[in-house]
């Protein structure tokens, strides 16, 4: 609100009466800008109340002033008398009409002016709406203005493209005819050229300069290949209408003089030029003869420079080359060069001949417009020239039919050359393809330089493997023999021992057997391509080890069984009658024990071959896990087929080993009955009566036996293992139990005598358990039990077998050996025993 509208309230101390008589003047402007109701209201009010402002300040400073401070600080009121006393002398607020008329005023003028603004309002609105009619129809026409210039700018396009076809067209008709004249103009020249070879025959002197000019051979070797291709070509078509049309025969002739001519002149210019492409070889001119290859390249697409090229390289025509290719690979020992010494002179050789195709393969690069193409004639010239006559002299395919001999190396001598052979010159093939040859498929003929010598290379290799076998067991043989004369002569019983200990099996040996196999495999990956061929030259090659192994492991537990069955042919022999002198029993019991010691020796042997046995065979698992099985998956059925031949070849082996254990039983038990009736003394089980104490120890002759079995049962706990090694052991446990209760019914038993038994029997208990078989532990505690019908008194004997049945039968034997069995009438009374008893 504006100052001078202010003044209206000029007297400040005036009553509202009087300024509320002045209208209020309020303008638009006061409600532009930053708006503030605040100030608005404020600049209403503020001439009207600072007096009432002023009286507040100064009653609230009167109060202050005469109010009592109470103790805490706080001020007390005036008294409720003392507000009321001073309400009546004046008014609490004299302004409230004069602020009241100035809010009407107020009012009145904020409506009036609303109605300002709303008529304002409405007018630009109005105008608004006309300014957008305008607008609209402006943009209308502005629309259709565009939209013809598009169609302007659309005809336009049109016709310059029109116009850009149409000198498109013109330009190809301009070219096509410059090209059509230029044409004919050609064919101008060259039906003059072709007119001067269609002369005579044979006259070539009377040819236009170019064709004798040397500094436009190429354009006369081109020209000259022109006339040639379309005089060919017309007589081509002459040919074929001759018998339709005979008017040509006339024109056939004339072109046939024409090509004979040109023939002529193209091979003498290829010759010139092949001798001009030779003397600049001789003198490393590259230009010179880059230029002749060029222009050799249009005569048969240069194949003849190419050929030329190659062909007179000296290491095709140089005899002393090949010569010196055969020194190097097999030096001065000739076709008795070891394989080691082969691939040293292959790889050195091979590099020689890559250095050297390195070198010519710059000069091709350099010299000939398609190096590719030379190139592929050249290594091929190399592999199928230089390297196949070397190959002839190094490998020569045996027969199979009668073999090389071991001296000189045998078949395998064959197949470890061929090896190097082929490995060594894969990779000359592999350093000439880098180098490039073109389409040339290099592995291919490298392949076929090796064909007829990998079409029977799996019959080559298992028939080695049988000669190396073959003369392992040889040697082997006659090592035993050399051994076994060498020892000077022995006793008989003693020979046979030593012999089969000469030839047990080795583990070395069927090692070498697999290091074969290794090497064979190696060759079979080496040559075999594919998984599928691969896969069956591994399972055959395979197969002979089986056979080996299964082979040499067979006969040498059938070696060491031969020592079994002599040593039980030694006992037999010295079996003797009751009736015979001293002195004859005497030689008797010291051949027997020579048979016993002969028949320890063949257990342990056989022992020893077992354990040998089953290492060799382990080998030979672990190689075919490690080394043969992978290769063998490709094919669906081949690892099955194997792991079947595998446990077919071993059968036998297993067989055999069967029989020699169930020998080496009969041997152990043999000794222990001999060991029994030699030492075993009636007065063992029946010791007299004497009043002296009971002797505990075990008797002499279970001393005896176990101390045997202990010695000679230690190889088989060392040589057998698993179920093997259990099966072995309960055999015997139960034979020995066998043995010993028929040993001990040819003796008679008292109390005392049952006591020793009962000790002997603790005694071989003790020593079984090392078995760790059960049914054999069981065995001998019911022995133990058994024992006590020799301690106990006749009338206790009822209650004896009361918790143990099923051994009574066995007990009925035993009671029959009591010393008291018919004092006591055990018989009679035993029998109603058991018969009340069942």
């Amino acid at each position: 609100m504006k100052q001078s509208r202010d003044g209206i309230w000029s007297d400040r101390n005036s009553k509202s009466s009087s300024v509320a008589s002045v209208p209020l003047i309020l303008d638009i402007d006061d409600f532009k800008g930053d708006f503030s109701f605040d100030a608005l209201f404020g600049n209403l009010v503020n001439d009207l109340l600072p007096s009432f402002q002023d009286e507040e300040a100064d009653s609230a400073e009167g109060n202050i002033g005469g109010s009592d401070m109470l103790a805490n600080g706080d001020v007390r009121a005036p008294s409720d008398a003392a507000k009321l006393a001073q309400g009546l002398s004046s008014p609490l607020f004299p302004e409230v009409d004069s602020l009241l008329s100035l809010f009407r005023d107020s009012c009145t003028e904020l409506i009036d002016l609303r109605k300002q603004i709303d008529g304002r309002l409405y007018n630009l609105k109005k105008e608004v709406s006309v300014q957008d009619s305008k607008h609209r129809k402006t943009l209308a026409e502005l629309e259709q203005g565009v939209d013809g210039l598009f169609d302007s700018f659309a005809r336009l396009d049109s016709r310059i493209s029109s116009v850009g076809q149409t000198a498109a067209k013109i330009g190809d008709h301009l070219q096509s005819a410059d090209a059509q004249r230029e044409t004919a103009s050609q064919t101008i020249e060259l039906i003059k050229y072709l007119m001067e070879f269609n002369g005579s025959p044979g006259d070539l002197m009377e040819l236009s300069p170019l064709f004798s000019d040397d500094s436009r051979v190429a354009e006369a070797a081109s020209i000259a290949q022109k006339l040639r291709s379309f005089a060919e070509e017309d007589l081509g078509r002459q040919g074929l209408s001759v018998p339709s049309v005979m008017g040509n025969a006339t024109a056939s002739r004339g072109l046939e003089v024409a090509v004979a001519n040109l023939q002529d002149y193209c091979n003498e210019l290829e010759n010139r030029l092949l001798a001009r492409f030779d003397a600049a070889s001789q003198k490393r001119e590259l230009s010179t003869m880059a230029e002749c290859a060029k222009i050799l390249s249009q005569f048969n697409r240069g194949t003849s420079a190419m050929q030329h090229y190659v062909a007179t390289r000296p290491m095709f025509i140089d005899v002393e080359v090949m010569n010196a290719d055969t020194r190097l690979v097999l030096g001065d020992q000739g076709s008795h060069a070891s394989p080691s010494n082969v691939a040293r002179g292959l790889s050195s050789l091979f590099k020689e001949i890559t250095d050297t195709v390195r070198k010519e393969a710059a000069t091709i690069m350099a010299v000939f417009p398609s190096p590719n193409d030379v190139m592929s004639i050249l290594v091929q010239r190399v592999l199928e020239q230089r390297v196949t006559a070397l190959l002839d002299k190094l490998l020569v395919k045996p027969s199979l039919v009668n073999l090389p001999p071991m001296e000189e190396g045998g078949l395998l001598f064959y197949l470890r050359m061929l090896a190097v052979a082929y490995e060594k010159t894969q990779e000359l093939a592999r350093d000439l393809r880098a180098m490039g040859c073109g389409d040339l498929d290099v592995e291919g003929l490298t392949e076929s330089l090796f064909s007829s010598h990998k079409d029977d290379y799996p019959e080559h290799e298992q028939a080695s493997l049988r000669q190396l076998y073959q003369a392992k067991m040889e040697e082997l043989r006659a090592e035993s023999q050399h051994l076994s004369e060498s020892t000077g002569t022995i006793g008989r019983s003693k020979g046979a021992s030593v012999a089969s200990s000469h030839q047990q099996i080795s583990v070395t040996v069927v090692t070498e057997f697999v290091r074969w196999n290794e090497e064979a495999i190696s060759r079979c990956a080496l040559f075999s391509s594919l998984p599928a061929t691969l896969a069956a030259n591994v399972k055959a090659v395979f197969t002979c080890l089986l056979d080996q192994v299964g082979q040499y492991i067979t006969e040498g537990l059938e070696r060491a069984r031969d020592g079994l069955t002599e040593a039980a042919a030694l006992r037999e022999r010295f079996v003797l009658g009751t009736s015979v002198s001293r002195r004859v029993a005497a030689a008797a019991a010291s051949a027997a024990e020579a048979a016993a010691a002969a028949g320890e020796s063949s257990f342990r042997s056989f022992m020893v071959a077992v354990q040998r046995c089953g290492s060799s065979v382990a080998i030979v698992q672990q190689y075919f896990a490690n080394s043969i099985s992978r290769l063998l998956l490709p094919v669906d059925g081949a690892h099955a087929a194997s792991c079947e031949e595998m446990a077919t070849a071993m059968s036998s082996a297993e067989a055999a080993a069967y029989k020699g254990l169930q020998q080496c039983i009969e041997t152990v038990m043999a000794e222990v009955e001999r060991l029994l009736s030699a030492e075993q003394k009636a007065t063992d089980y029946r010791s007299p009566d004497d009043g002296m104490a009971p002797d505990h120890r075990p008797t002499n002759a279970c001393t005896r036996v176990v101390a045997y079995l202990s010695r000679v049962l230690e190889a088989a706990f060392t040589a057998l293992e698993g179920l093997n090694k259990q099966a072995f052991l309960t055999e015997l446990g139960i034979r020995l139990h066998k043995g010993l209760l028929n040993h001990w019914q040819k003796f008679t038993f008292n109390p005392s005598g049952g006591l020793r038994l009962k000790r002997d029997i603790t005694e071989y208990g003790e020593f079984v358990r090392s078995f760790n078989a059960p049914s054999v532990d069981e065995k001998f505690e019911l022995l133990g039990i058994m024992a006590n019908v020799f301690i106990v008194a006749p009338e206790s004997l009822s209650t004896l077998f009361e918790g143990t049945p099923s051994i009574r039968k066995d007990a009925q034997r035993f009671i029959q050996l009591r010393e008291d069995y018919k004092s006591a009438k055990l018989a009679s009374r035993l029998s109603s025993l058991w018969t009340s008893s069942s």
